[in-house]
């Protein structure tokens, strides 16, 4: 860890105590660790002798500060530290959000201002309910993330019957440095076909739309369109997501991609257990179909099927194996020990 993050993690400790000593009785802290233990399935050339690669990690630690305020505003800091970075070897240190809401009385409606959720990776997490095992089809592929600097306003209508989330972003994420002029809008309207015991936005038979429009640094096209059909309940989740994506580094390069995910979830009543199952299917340029496996042109599909059990209210485990093959041939050795892994996750929440 570098010393620029020590001093934020010793920073960071110094707000907690103050905060669970001096702040409002509106001001909470509450936080999530996934870790992991790994076990791969293919052995890995660079190591000496050959090897399957074996490692326990921390995924991510999130630290949240949550203040409400009168007059309908609130804020939120999130501390993110990120898991290790294999060309570093070390442990990164983010800010993850950090933004201002406002919700005028009588309102449906509630402004954001800052470094935020963005509209559609938070949503599609939440129905998922599997953020422990990793990143969903959208943001795992780097065609979105979850968090950018904007200004947004979301509203839900009839008892999240409908639920719309709209903002303008830099568009160059959470975790890196802000661009150049051009902005990025994003939004995301879902409507409820049908209800279930679940009531809350992410809840019942919901048709889901999203649209992410912008130019990155320097001008080139970034545009991402998706569908998404979703069902869930207290104890089930099942979702179908269709996505197309468009990129240039030129104004005469384009780059079309599509990404489709088919996901489940099942918590098995008056149990501990559960079980998921998810298929992502993603081609990075769907003009070449190369005769060989090649990552940048080459479908890949990702298979994930696991066990859950929740071994106390802020903890569960997760028990799954998670392997990824690239279309026409075997990709790199580096590929398949990296993506072809048993996996024991961790949720602790506090």
């Amino acid at each position: 860890m570098t010393n620029r993050n020590a001093r934020l993690l010793i920073a960071v400790a110094a707000l907690v105590g103050l905060a669970s000593s001096g702040l409002p009785a509106q001001t909470t802290i509450d936080g999530v660790i996934y870790l992991n233990g790994s076990m791969g399935l293919t052995k890995d050339t660079t190591f000496s002798p050959d090897a399957a690669r074996n490692n326990f990690d921390v995924d991510r630690v999130y630290l949240n500060i949550r203040s409400k305020s009168e007059g309908g505003i609130s804020s939120r800091v999130t501390l993110d530290v990120d898991g290790r970075k294999a060309q570093a070897g070390q442990l990164t240190f983010l800010l993850k959000y950090a933004f201002v809401a406002w919700k005028p009385e009588g309102s449906e409606l509630t402004w954001k201002l800052g470094l935020q959720n963005t509209p559609l990776i938070g949503f599609t997490e939440d129905i998922w309910g599997y953020r422990m095992q990793g990143k969903v089809a959208m943001d795992r592929t780097g065609y979105l993330s979850s968090s950018d600097f904007g200004l947004a306003v979301e509203g839900g209508w009839r008892d999240q019957a409908l639920n719309v989330d709209v903002g303008l972003f830099n568009g160059e994420t959470y975790s890196r440095a802000p661009g150049d002029n051009r902005k990025d809008l994003a939004g995301r309207v879902s409507v409820r076909l049908l209800e279930t015991d679940d009531m809350s936005k992410i809840g019942g038979l919901r048709l889901t739309g999203f649209a992410h429009l912008g130019q990155a640094t320097g001008g080139a096209d970034r545009r991402r369109l998706q569908g998404m059909l979703s069902y869930r309940t207290e104890a089930l989740a099942l979702g179908a997501e269709y996505a197309v994506t468009r990129d240039s580094t030129a104004a005469s390069a384009e780059t079309d991609g599509r990404v489709i995910s088919l996901f489940g979830a099942y918590k098995v009543p008056d149990s501990k257990f559960g079980f998921i199952a998810r298929v992502d299917r993603w081609d990075p340029d769907t003009d070449r179909n190369p005769a060989t496996a090649v990552l940048s042109a080459s479908e890949q599909t990702r298979l994930i099927g696991g066990v859950s059990y929740q071994m106390a209210k802020n903890v569960r485990l997760l028990f799954d194996a998670d392997i990824a093959s690239v279309q026409n041939g075997p990709a790199s050795n580096a590929f398949e020990a990296a993506n072809r892994t048993l996996f024991v996750h961790a949720e602790i929440k506090f």
